[in-house]
């Protein structure tokens, strides 16, 4: 009798695990997850270190394990910064602000960026770090387009202007490939070029590195950006 109320109890613990482990799937994948910025091109907005939640609910969750998404809530709006999948690649995730949807025209003229010819506002917290003087005028990053935004897709644009991959050179986003909005930062941790980098070859270099970041966490978290929403 009790041998068979363990095994009751053993089966039930591993069907609440595994419940809960389907659970955290379906979140992840369809509603809620987590991103890490590793590049500056959305600067000063985010920076690298950066980890922030998505809602992946808003432009339509995908199912996992089949490839079907539930209709979107709303389509992207100028404004909105948004991660989705490479368009090269189709792999890699990438964030942008979003500048322009279908039928828009972009225009860049002297770095000034016209949506259907009204000046798009620079965000608060973005950046250009290069002159206007002496610039090539062929770059994309001075003058570009007028350009159309195609149906089903959208026009996506780093906030640190000058150092941004971005539409401006591989064309606009498809939809499809949308993963979700951008919402909080819920960790921040800066880069420290002195940190020891872990090498598995060389086994100690993990101590080392855990030993390091406990001593120097409290300077590496960037506490004023915990919790900031994502605008």
């Amino acid at each position: 009798m009790a041998k068979t109320e363990v095994q009751a109890g053993i089966f039930e613990y591993i069907k609440s695990l595994a419940i809960a482990l389907v659970l955290a799937i379906i979140i992840k994948t369809s509603i809620v997850e987590a991103y890490k910025i590793p590049s500056s091109s959305m600067e000063d907005t985010l920076l690298i270190g950066d980890f922030i939640l998505a809602n992946k609910f808003l432009y339509g969750a995908r199912i996992p394990l089949i490839d079907w998404r539930f209709p979107a809530i709303r389509n992207p709006q100028p404004g909105d910064i948004v991660i989705f999948k490479y368009p090269v690649d189709r792999k890699t995730n990438y964030i942008k602000r979003c500048v322009a949807v279908e039928g828009q025209e972009v225009a860049l003229r002297d770095k000034v960026l016209y949506v259907d010819n009204k000046r798009f506002p620079d965000a608060s917290t973005g950046k250009y770090t290069q002159s206007l003087e002496g610039a090539n005028p062929a770059d994309p990053r001075v003058n570009f387009g007028p350009y159309r935004v195609p149906a089903g897709h959208i026009f996506a644009m780093g906030d640190n202007r000058d150092n941004s991959s971005d539409s401006r050179y591989w064309g606009p986003v498809p939809l499809d490939l949308l993963q979700g909005e951008a919402l909080v930062i819920h960790w921040s941790w800066e880069p420290d070029v002195n940190a020891p980098v872990i090498d598995i070859a060389h086994l100690g270099s993990i101590p080392a590195s855990v030993w390091y970041n406990v001593l120097h966490f409290f300077q590496r978290v960037r506490w004023e950006r915990l919790g900031s929403i994502v605008r």
